[in-house]
C-alpha cells in the first residue's frame, strides 16, 4: 500500500466478540492503529485523534463533543441508517457510510422461503406428518404469480433476479428509475395505488425516510387483493401496524411476512405474535456477518486512505 495515509480507527459494538473480531480482520489487512471499543466510557476514552470509525449502536451524542473533532468518516455496520440520518448530533462535516450489495442473496433467499411454503402449504404437509395422515393434495405454484417489489436497490434486484428463476411476472416501484428495466412493469411513488393493485405479493425494501414512513396505510392495503401476501424486509415503520392489523382481521389480506417492526425487539405482548396468518421473524433476514462488513469497510479504508470516493455514501438529504 506504500505510503499512503492510514487513518487512525475506532471500532464499536456492544458485543465484544464481534467488536474483537473486526479488530482482528482489519489489523491484518495492514491497518495497525484499531481500537475497540464495546460501552460508552471505552468509547470516549478511545475517541480523542479518532478519524473513522466502524460502528453499531455508537453513542452518537459524543460526536459533537470536543474530543470527537478529529473524527471525518462514520461508516455503519448495517444497510439502515434512518436513524443516523436523524440524529442531529452528528456533525455535518462527518461522511457518512452504509453497507450496500450485502444482503441480496440472504434476504432474497429469506423472502422465497417464505413464498415456497405459502404456495406449496408447508404447514399442511406438517400437520398431516404430525397426524400419521396420508394427504395427497395439488398445491398452487409461483410460476405466473405476480410479484412486486418495492425499491429495487441490491436487494431489490436480486428478488427481482430469484423472482425470474420461478417464472413469476415481476412489477417494481422505485424512486429513481435507474432500474425500471428489470422489471416488466415498473411504477413510480406517485403510482402506489397502481402498483399494488394486482399483487399477489408485496415486497419491501425500501429505506426508511420522511417520504416512506407509514407509506403502507389501510387505503393501499385495502387497494390489494384480497388473498395478496405483504412481506416487509425493510424498515418497520414503513407500515401503519395498527391499519394492517384491522385489514387482516377483516380478511382483506390472506397475510404477512414480517421480519422488520416499529419497536424491536417487538413487546410479548403485541398482537402480531398469535396472529395466525403472520410469520414474524427476529429482523433476522439481512445479517451483517463479520467477514463481509470487514472486506467492506477495509476496501472503503483503502479508499479513504487514497482520497478515493467511498461506497455506501449516505445522501442526508435523500434520507440513505
Amino acid at each position: 500500500m506504500g505510503d499512503i495515509h492510514k487513518p487512525t480507527i475506532l471500532l464499536f459494538s456492544p458485543i465484544q466478540a464481534e467488536v474483537e473480531a473486526y479488530a482482528d480482520c482489519i489489523r491484518n489487512n495492514g491497518f495497525i492503529s484499531v481500537k475497540a471499543a464495546k460501552t460508552l466510557e471505552e468509547a470516549e476514552k478511545y475517541l480523542p485523534g479518532t478519524e473513522v470509525i466502524l460502528g453499531w449502536n455508537f453513542p452518537t451524542h459524543l460526536l459533537c463533543k470536543p474530543i470527537a473533532s478529529s473524527v471525518r468518516w462514520y461508516q455503519s455496520m448495517g444497510a439502515g441508517v434512518n436513524d443516523l440520518i436523524a440524529d442531529k448530533s452528528i456533525p455535518k462535516n462527518i461522511i457518512l457510510t452504509r453497507i450496500i450489495d450485502q444482503f441480496g442473496t440472504y434476504i432474497s433467499e429469506y423472502v422465497f422461503s417464505f413464498l415456497l411454503d405459502i404456495v406449496k402449504d408447508g404447514p399442511r404437509m406438517k400437520q398431516s406428518q404430525m397426524e400419521r395422515r396420508w394427504d395427497p393434495f395439488i398445491s398452487d405454484t409461483l410460476k405466473g404469480k405476480t410479484i412486486g417489489v418495492a425499491g429495487l436497490g441490491s436487494i431489490g434486484a436480486e428478488l427481482v433476479r430469484k423472482a425470474r428463476a420461478f417464472d413469476m411476472i415481476v412489477h417494481g416501484l422505485s424512486f429513481s428509475g435507474k432500474q425500471a428495466t428489470l422489471v416488466d412493469s415498473h411504477f413510480t411513488p406517485d403510482q402506489w395505488g397502481e402498483f399494488v393493485k394486482d399483487l399477489d405479493y408485496l415486497v419491501l425494501t425500501l429505506p426508511l425516510t420522511d417520504s416512506t414512513y407509514h407509506i403502507i396505510n389501510k387505503d393501499l392495503l385495502l387497494a390489494m387483493k384480497s388473498n395478496a401476501y405483504l412481506i416487509n424486509v425493510g424498515r418497520g415503520a414503513l407500515i401503519d401496524e395498527e391499519d394492517l392489523i384491522s385489514v387482516i382481521r377483516a380478511v382483506h389480506l390472506q397475510g404477512a411476512v414480517l421480519d422488520v417492526f416499529e419497536t424491536e425487539p417487538l413487546p410479548k405482548e403485541h398482537v402480531f405474535w398469535s396472529m395466525p396468518n403472520v410469520f414474524v421473524t427476529s429482523h433476522l433476514s439481512g445479517p451483517s456477518t463479520i467477514n463481509e462488513v470487514s472486506n467492506f469497510f477495509i476496501e472503503n479504508l483503502r479508499r479513504f486512505s487514497r482520497e478515493q470516493p467511498l461506497n455506501g455514501l449516505v445522501d442526508r438529504n435523500r434520507g440513505y
